[in-house]
């Protein structure tokens, strides 16, 4: 099509193939979009399209993602704010019309609903570094480094010393928004023991975010391009499978997330929440 599209926060730029989708930088711009800065969408990539009404007088043009096609949203596994969405165009109202041919113009052109069998969309490139609570997490396109704090770190973690894991030697990633209580950077290894795996604070193999470290724009590309490399090293192993919780432990847990209940430094919703997710978790 050649044409492009200007909303809040990101510009698209349509062409026969893919979107290219340019975010601007500001200081109303979510730091994810400012991190991402420019990505290009294969139309093979996408599911659907959809406009929707906003709110305050915008409507919403959107692009679905077909599953396992990029993955950033692969590792985000849903836990993105919608704000901070980024296959989401936010437009004023006014402009609905010309959302709304765009956005025919897009469905014509997909193959069709399916997942697909690769990652169709860029992942971010390393190098890429974050600093965590209790460390600093470092991606040079084949192994990551874990490099521990003296301030944060756990005992345990100090015991094992600082970690490399090898992309070769990883089956995957787990990310924890650092927006949500226990928001961690797991490495899931090919060779690690079935069963339940220790806390994120205990274990070598993650590390953990909070007081403002791990942020979103920094940990989830971070995550993304350690899963891409992972997959791109040939098929992932299926998982074992993970027992349930010992409840001596959830006890311990739930104890804990009380007592940060009390001190005020989480909500009577995210206490309510997150202790039924335990509770169901025996």
């Amino acid at each position: 099509m050649g044409d492009v599209l200007a909303g809040f926060h990101a510009v698209w730029g349509f062409e026969s193939d893919s979107v290219l989708i340019r975010y601007e930088r500001g200081i109303r711009t979510p730091k994810l979009f400012q991190a991402l800065g420019e990505r290009r969408i294969p139309l093979a990539a996408v599911e659907e399209v959809t406009l929707a009404p906003g709110r305050r007088g915008t409507v919403v043009l959107r692009l679905r993602p077909r599953p396992g096609a990029d993955p950033l949203m692969e590792a985000a596994d849903g836990q993105l704010k919608e704000g901070s969405d980024p296959y989401r165009l936010v437009l004023p109202a006014e402009r609905e019309t010309l959302a709304e041919y765009y956005a025919d113009e897009l469905r014509g052109l997909l193959a069709g609903p399916g997942p697909a069998d690769r990652y169709l969309v860029a992942a971010p490139e390393a190098p890429l570094q974050f600093k965590a609570y209790d460390g600093k997490a470092s991606f040079d396109g084949t192994s990551v480094q874990f490099r521990w704090s003296w301030t944060g770190a756990s005992s345990a973690k100090w015991k094992a010393g600082d970690q490399s894991f090898p992309v070769t030697g990883l089956s995957g990633v787990e990310w924890r928004s650092p927006e949500v209580f226990e928001g961690h950077l797991r490495l899931l290894t090919r060779d690690q023991d079935a069963g339940r795996p220790p806390q994120p604070d205990q274990d070598p193999a993650s590390v953990v975010f909070g007081l403002g470290y791990g942020p979103v724009h920094e940990s989830l590309p971070f995550a993304a391009a350690v899963l891409a490399a992972v997959r791109s090293r040939g098929p992932t192993p299926v998982a074992p499978a993970v027992s349930r919780r010992d409840p001596a432990g959830v006890a311990e847990r739930i104890r804990h997330l009380g007592e940060l209940h009390r001190a005020g430094l989480i909500t009577d919703e995210e206490f309510s929440v997150k202790k039924a997710e335990l509770l169901a978790e025996l």
